[in-house]
């Protein structure tokens, strides 16, 4: 999603942010002395159940800040590391538990030499069934892989029946392999009025392992995050548009399409009221679905009640399950934040 106009940086941000750009420029990770994380933000409580995912005295730790606008966290189980997106500043960044922050790749998601507007680089991260980083790439408007033993990056989807995508957004791999992403126009310079624009719609699509594509709904105005239940048989997608600010639940057909999506949570009365719209998602083994929106994470069971909210403060980009799957790491504007929680991700 866009980074907001403004952001609100104190003295802990500061103070990283020199750590950032000093590590960026030798690609050189800096020594992590502390474990005593800054803490930020609150679990906000609307239902009992979420003392079952949540311990009352979980705390929002801080790792790291100083970015741009944070995205796309993913965990690497090989290595015990996270990498996230940078998004204007073209970036991938890696984050590890006594080491901290290093640059992990750069350029991540735009090749050319020209100024490509204030969003360029990689939004959504994710692996394979084979471990292989596979991104959403603003600027050169594509999903790559990078390919394992310095075999540099393949594209893997670029254009829809001859037209190139907007801006690939996130992306989401079902256990037969088959990709699904969101493709908004937030990586374009100029949004949806940009000339170099060759879609008319904002589309949500499946790529298939043998490389065929499928629109499977155009009816969404901003999709955006994507994420499946445990039984991969609701899609969910966010739609991060203002004037209606949703989330979405598709059921998934048995061959790989989708129904008619229905409206599973609405929280456009809080657009306006707490900062961010529905962004990135992630779903634990029970089905619970968490949600970056306006607020923060909004938690909800698999029904759509809201259960909860992990308050951050700031506009929040995505989350993501990391260390032995129940650690659940945030993009928050400028932030990198953790919380443990009691449930796992979904696959974990």
């Amino acid at each position: 999603m866009r980074r907001p106009s403004v952001l609100k940086l104190g003295v802990i941000l500061a103070a990283s942010a020199l750590v950032y750009l000093a590590a960026a420029r030798s690609r050189k990770s800096f020594a992590q002395e502390t474990t005593n994380f800054p803490v930020i933000g609150k679990i906000i409580r609307h239902d009992p159940r979420l003392d079952q995912l949540i311990a009352a005295d979980a705390k929002l730790e801080v790792l790291a800040s100083g970015f741009e606008w944070s995205e796309g966290p993913v965990w690497i189980k090989d290595g015990g590391h996270l990498l996230f997106s940078d998004i204007p500043r073209n970036s991938v960044m890696k984050w590890k538990e006594g080491a901290g922050i290093s640059l992990y790749m750069k350029p991540a998601g735009y090749t050319g030499v020209a100024d490509y507007g204030r969003e360029p680089g990689s939004n959504g991260l994710t692996l394979d069934s084979e471990g292989r980083l596979v991104l959403c790439e603003h600027g050169d408007r594509r999903i790559s892989r990078l390919e394992s033993g310095g075999g540099g990056k393949r594209t893997l989807i670029d254009d829809y029946e001859g037209k190139r995508l907007n801006s690939p957004n996130d992306l989401v791999f079902k256990s037969n392999g088959d990709l699904y992403f969101t493709d908004p126009p937030y990586g374009l310079p100029k949004g949806s009025d940009d000339s170099r624009r060759e879609l008319d719609f904002c589309g949500v699509y499946r790529l298939t392992r043998d490389g065929k594509v499928t629109l499977l709904t155009k009816e969404m105005t901003r999709p955006n995050g994507i994420a499946f239940s445990p039984d991969e048989r609701t899609l969910y997608v966010a739609q991060s548009d203002p004037q209606r600010a949703v989330w979405m639940a598709f059921p998934v057909k048995p061959d790989g399409t989708v129904g008619p999506g229905r409206v599973f949570y609405d929280a456009t009365s809080m657009v306006g009221k707490l900062p961010g719209l529905p962004d990135g998602m992630k779903v634990d083994r029970a089905g619970n679905v968490f949600a970056t929106g306006p607020g923060g994470v909004h938690i909800f069971a698999s029904d759509g009640t809201p259960l909860g909210r992990i308050d951050t403060g700031e506009a929040t980009a995505n989350c993501a399950w990391g260390d032995d799957g129940s650690t659940l790491y945030i993009t928050a504007d400028a932030y990198l934040c953790r919380i443990k929680t009691r449930t796992k991700g979904a696959g974990w």
